[in-house]
């Protein structure tokens, strides 16, 4: 139990998709200009990680791996083609959920919802899964979904954080050089400097 909640701190705050790795830059840059619709996308983004990221470690573990389906067979040079697939299933599914219960966050996310499935923090948690310990079985099964899920908070909280910044930085007196995107890359530059800090947690 130790192992998995120092794993979910360790997604959310240190190994953080965005201010870590800056994966997933383009939606988390366009779509942060409103909390609403940041926590629209957060909220999807954690729900396509949450199922894809412990779905695909099961896929990999079990048909992928070197002997995993059949003895003297690797078929890990599928693993790009089948995670990709594997995260597109889920983007679709949560497009069309978003589309039917929520249609002004559907509208208010434009192309950017089904852009998930492009998005490199999906595809990246599915890499970075594998080199992670996770081992077999239940245990390895539970840590991939806890690595998804949390990999998904820091997602989230990355971007609601931005928004709420940049829905009071209107009312601020900005540069007009540095006013947009300018203003932004260097809030992005503080905010991930201020989560190194948490690079000294350890539990």
């Amino acid at each position: 139990m130790g192992d998995l909640i120092s794993l979910a701190i360790r997604s959310i705050f240190v190994d953080n998709m965005i201010f870590a790795y800056f994966l997933g830059m383009c939606s988390y840059l366009a779509v942060s200009k409103k909390v609403t619709t940041a926590v629209g996308l957060g909220a999807a983004v954690i729900f396509v990680l949450a199922i894809t990221v412990p779905l695909n470690w099961a896929i990999n573990e079990y048909v992928l791996k070197p002997d995993a389906l059949i003895a003297g067979v690797d078929l890990s040079f599928l693993q790009f083609i089948v995670f990709i697939s594997v995260i597109s299933g889920f983007v679709q599914l949560t497009e069309m959920s978003v589309e039917k219960f929520a249609p002004a966050l559907y509208s208010a996310l434009g192309i950017f919802l089904p852009l998930i499935a492009v998005n490199c923090s999906i595809l990246g948690a599915a890499l970075f899964m594998l080199g992670k310990p996770f081992g077999g079985g239940l245990g390895g099964f539970a840590s991939a979904t806890v690595y998804g899920l949390s990999s998904g908070i820091g997602w989230f909280i990355a971007i609601v954080l931005l928004a709420a910044i940049r829905e009071k930085m209107k009312y601020s007196n900005v540069p007009k050089p540095l006013k947009g995107l300018g203003i932004t890359f260097i809030l992005v530059g503080l905010m991930s400097l201020g989560f190194l800090s948490f690079m000294g947690i350890t539990i």
